[in-house]
């Protein structure tokens, strides 16, 4: 088994061709030599992965990323994002790994962000930059592979033409995880488990099949984020993924909504100013089994 790389190879860049099959272009970023070469050779273990750059600050990473080496000056050239997806430490001297992945979310054609970092409590505010995934150190072969392979779907969804679906496009949206703190313990949600979002105070509530989890993000702020995933705002308190929604029903008090069935079932409030959006949003959402009949 190969061994991971020296810092001589790590100040130059290196590359590791896996196969001949096109895949991912990856920058990894640490500045701790040990940090940097274990997740290199972790990332070139994955078959999903056919090259590996190395920077040892944020500053070389955005300097690769512009096109300081031949690989990624060649894709620039040809109208391609530079690297495929960005495996970058938090903390680092000099400018921070929250501080690239601002300057990363600037570019018209950006990577994707994978943080990893010791520091799992600053989960929420990888969430809030827009990473796509999160990797408490030491990362580990199965987490980093987890982590190439929504990199991998992301890059297919948005290279895939949308197809139309009954003289509709359909949107392909990448399927958010959002990191979340249970016990010392770093869990990762995706966004399609998410039924309902309530607030509590400046946090939210998201509430899954399998239990709710409190995380440090306004209501407000997921309700403008989620828009186009199908979220939208039925109450001062709640949000709901319109998709998972099974009834709307009248009763005295006025309308409530129903998502699940049976025992796994519940109803949420539904506020005046709020029906008639709905009622339109469910009218023109596609649901299997809608329809006039004949």
């Amino acid at each position: 088994m190969d061994t991971p790389t020296g810092r001589s190879a790590r100040l130059r860049g290196t590359v590791s061709i896996q196969d001949t099959t096109p895949g991912l272009l990856v920058l990894a970023v640490d500045d701790e030599a040990h940090g940097l070469d274990e997740l290199a050779y972790l990332l070139r273990e994955n078959r999903q992965v056919s090259q590996v750059i190395t920077a040892f600050d944020a500053a070389e990473a955005l300097r690769v990323i512009r096109g300081s080496v031949p690989e990624t000056k060649a894709r620039l050239e040809r109208g391609l994002c530079p690297v495929d997806a960005v495996f970058a430490d938090i903390s680092m001297p000099g400018l921070s790994g929250l501080e690239l992945a601002q300057v990363i979310n600037a570019f018209h054609d950006k990577p994707q962000l994978v943080f990893v970092t010791g520091l799992s409590e600053e989960a929420v505010t990888a969430f809030e930059l827009g990473a796509l995934d999160y990797i408490v150190k030491p990362p580990q072969q199965a987490r980093v592979d987890m982590a190439i392979d929504r990199v991998a779907k992301f890059r297919m969804l948005s290279a895939a033409p949308a197809a139309p679906v009954g003289g509709l496009v359909e949107q392909q949206n990448d399927d958010e995880v959002i990191p979340v703190e249970l016990a010392g313990t770093t869990k990762l949600v995706p966004r399609s488990t998410v039924r309902y979002v309530e607030a509590q105070g400046d946090y939210a509530r998201l509430h899954t099949a399998e239990g709710s989890h409190l995380v440090r993000i306004p209501l407000a702020q997921l309700e403008e984020r989620w828009a186009d995933a199908g979220f939208i705002r039925i109450h001062r308190s709640f949000l709901v993924s319109l998709p998972l929604v099974t009834e709307l029903r009248m009763g005295s008090s006025g309308y409530t909504v129903v998502v699940g069935a049976g025992a796994d079932e519940k109803e949420l409030p539904v506020s005046r100013r709020h029906t008639r959006e709905l009622k339109d949003r469910l009218v023109r959402q596609p649901k299997h089994g809608w329809g006039t009949g004949t």
